[in-house]
């Protein structure tokens, strides 16, 4: 599974959750995390037509769900514990 998360310096719920995130990297080690910034990696945030609400979430297991806007560790955990079952 791979997570990939948009995010951005001026977006609150993305400073909100910088710390859940660090957790989840450090609990799922099985999943590859990566992280583009909204306004710095705008081709790659382009290719992922991600719209104006931040953050995003993108769980992919060959099926793709997203999470948008601020989200506790329980819902992003639920939401992946899902998507290995």
């Amino acid at each position: 599974m791979k997570i990939t998360i948009i995010s951005a310096v001026w977006c609150n719920a993305c400073l909100v959750m910088k710390k859940i995130y660090k957790e989840l990297e450090n609990e799922y080690n099985d999943i590859e995390f990566v992280k583009y910034d909204y306004d710095i990696d705008e081709e790659e945030v382009e290719k992922l037509n991600v719209g104006d609400i931040l953050p995003v979430i993108i769980l992919d297991n060959g099926k793709e769900e997203r999470l948008v806007g601020e989200k506790t560790k329980e819902e992003i955990e639920n939401k992946i514990k899902e998507m290995v079952s």
